[in-house]
């Protein structure tokens, strides 16, 4: 059979993700993914330990790193990524980038994390002040906090779950309550932290309701990865990634530029008025800053659906 007509494979972009040994997501960062673009996961190794600052300066290690870098380059990555929020935040802005650099020397390939591109995400959105949503213990979301204050960042609500384990089988229901109880100052966006927490479906329904950008871990993954190489991420409705879903001054020219002073002076940044006219819907109450609901629901919730 004459099978020349094809003319396929078509060449691809590579795109190397280390992820931590319990990552269930594999299938949300590809829908992220334009076709011509490969991913390559790798994950580290498996260790005893429940999800918890323990777990994360462990999964973070330059020695392991190093080895899921140098494994991933077997097949020629245009850029590396590190999907884990709280193993890149877990040392601060400085560890951050330390990770960043030992896994590019590691590599030789351009390396990044999911708080780093989380911070570059809220520049390209001129977002200063921003609601969170965590699946973690209160220990592990202090340390994110801590985290974005250093790079500038100002969180003025707050919700998480409190679990240590089986992250991934969180209901997109709890992860909305979670974004409204959240929302209870003047936030430019709201951030969902976890690169195991699902969120992909979430994301344009809350930025409806909220009228404010809905960025998640895995989405900042994937958009500042394609972005390295020159690709587009994929991502109908959500403000990020899809410029039909902006609107007004934050409608920006794919540099970010405006004023100066992104998080920890890291050069320009785009207005404040982040993708939507018109402000969040709030909870009833009266809005406080630096609000907080956690966990949520209670530490003790009861059995997770089944996958």
């Amino acid at each position: 059979m004459d099978v020349s007509f094809l003319g396929g494979p078509q060449p691809q972009l590579g795109v190397g993700v280390v992820a931590p040994f319990d990552f269930a997501l594999d299938r949300e960062l590809w829908r992220w993914v334009p076709d011509d673009v490969s991913l390559h996961l790798t994950r580290t190794p498996f260790v005893p330990v429940e999800v918890s600052l323990d777990l994360a300066r462990l999964v973070s290690e330059h020695e392991t790193l190093d080895a899921a870098v140098q494994a991933l380059c077997a097949v020629s990555p245009q850029v590396i990524c590190y999907a884990c929020t709280s193993g890149s935040f877990v040392g601060g802005v400085a560890g951050e980038r330390a990770m960043c650099a030992a896994m590019t020397q590691a590599g030789e390939v351009p390396s990044l994390t999911t708080s780093g591109a989380l911070t570059e995400a809220l520049r390209e959105i001129g977002a200063r002040r921003i609601a969170l949503v965590t699946p973690y213990t209160k220990s592990v979301t202090d340390s994110l906090e801590d985290y974005l204050a250093e790079a500038g960042i100002t969180v003025t609500g707050r919700a998480y779950l409190g679990l240590t384990r089986h992250i991934w089988k969180v209901p997109y229901r709890d992860v909305v309550d979670m974004a409204r109880a959240a929302v209870v100052g003047a936030a430019d966006a709201l951030f969902i932290s976890c690169t195991n927490l699902p969120t992909y479906d979430v994301i344009p329904q809350l930025e409806a309701e909220l009228r404010m950008p809905v960025l998640s871990a895995n989405q900042v993954t994937m958009w500042a990865a394609l972005r390295a190489i020159d690709a587009q991420a994929v991502g109908p409705y959500q403000a990020l990634v899809d410029p039909v879903a902006r609107r007004g001054p934050a409608a920006m020219n794919g540099t970010g530029a405006a004023e100066p002073g992104g998080p920890a002076g890291e050069g320009p940044r785009a207005t404040p008025e982040a993708a939507f006219a018109g402000p969040p819907l709030l909870p009833e109450g009266e809005p406080v800053d630096g609000g907080e609901t956690g966990p949520f629901p209670p530490e003790d919730p009861g059995p997770l659906p089944p996958v």
